[in-house]
């Protein structure tokens, strides 16, 4: 494959990502917002802010004009904050070109639209759906600079832009399965970020492991009735995209929404916490639209519910627990 690979978003997730490209054997140009950020990765080879003691591979380089990182560019990795996917995709689609494959590293639900991120591209980029990949699995990002065995999903419509795809990341320490379930791979990969808010406000609360695994297996539960209401495979909620990603956000110490919840649950207010945290918890953003996506499709998803509610100022953490051990009983599979 010729031409170098564009990475749009210099965080912890795109810088990652970008060093298992590299060490892949592609060349890497990275696009960031903010100059010293860029100079930090040009001139000392390291992102201090998201990726601390890593040494980025000599084949990244990165750039703040967009057009310099588009050019010649073969493949489009898009790392930016959901919620402002729109909005950048409309400043570059002019740079844009009908041959390039997009590949969405973001997890979350747009406001207002409750569109997916792949559903963002086609729309706001111009994108084909046969160009637009998504990447999703158990990938926290410093575990990954420090090159830790982990593994994905790459899933896309067409099977051949998967493996495209798939080739240009299967690292040694990096394993891409590909999947055609761009819907079940999506909704995995927002849904747990919500659910990693509610694990994380039990863990502030003080509640222990039976109380955390049983919101990660009713929070599954959940993602599988909304997944399988818009066309979904059941199959991929028990794979990496589903369940993997669910254990590895909800359970560390590393995620930021786990964290983020963490605090709710010790009392902060959702200003605090943000204050405190630094980097984007897409979960607080995604909460209210996955909301909005299931009551759309009458599908009941009571942790999204009340996490949305904390999040809002509505409700207390510890009013949460109460209510979701108050629901109506009912047969597990329903």
């Amino acid at each position: 494959m010729s031409g170098h690979v564009a990475v749009f978003g210099n965080g912890s997730w795109g810088t990652a990502f970008s060093m298992i490209l590299a060490d892949v054997g592609s060349d890497v140009r990275i696009w960031g917002r903010r100059p010293e950020a860029v100079a930090e990765i040009n001139e000392r080879h390291t992102n201090e802010r998201y990726l601390p003691g890593v040494a980025l591979p000599e084949a990244i380089s990165a750039t703040n004009d967009p057009a310099a990182a588009l050019d010649g560019a073969r493949v489009v990795v898009l790392a930016v904050p959901s919620q402002t996917l729109r909005a950048n995709l409309a400043d570059w689609r002019p740079l844009l070109d009908d041959q390039q494959i997009f590949v969405s590293l973001m997890k979350g639900i747009e406001l207002g639209t409750s569109k997916r991120m792949s559903e963002v591209i086609q729309e706001a980029g111009g994108v084909d759906p046969e160009r637009v990949v998504v990447v999703s699995g158990p990938n926290l990002a410093k575990e990954i600079g420090r090159r830790e065995p982990a593994a994905s999903v790459v899933a896309s419509p067409t099977t051949a832009v998967a493996e495209e795809v798939s080739r240009l990341c299967a690292a040694r320490y990096f394993r891409p399965y590909t999947s055609t379930d761009v819907v079940g791979v999506e909704l995995g990969g927002a849904v747990k970020n919500v659910v990693a808010l509610a694990v994380g406000m039990a863990e502030g609360m003080g509640l222990g492991d039976n109380s955390k695994a049983s919101i990660i297996t009713r929070g599954l539960a959940e993602t599988s009735r909304l997944g399988l209401r818009l066309g979904a495979d059941p199959v991929t909620f028990s794979g990496l995209a589903g369940v993997g990603d669910l254990i590895a956000t909800c359970m560390s110490p590393l995620s930021r929404n786990h964290s983020f919840g963490v605090r709710l649950g010790r009392g902060m207010t959702v200003e605090e916490a943000t204050a405190e945290t630094r980097e984007t918890a897409e979960g607080v953003k995604s909460c209210r639209s996955i909301l909005q996506l299931a009551r759309t499709h009458g599908v009941e998803m009571p942790i999204v519910e009340n996490v949305d509610a904390v999040v809002a100022g509505e409700r207390r953490p510890d009013h949460v627990a109460d209510l979701l051990m108050s629901r109506a009983r009912k047969a597990e599979g329903s």
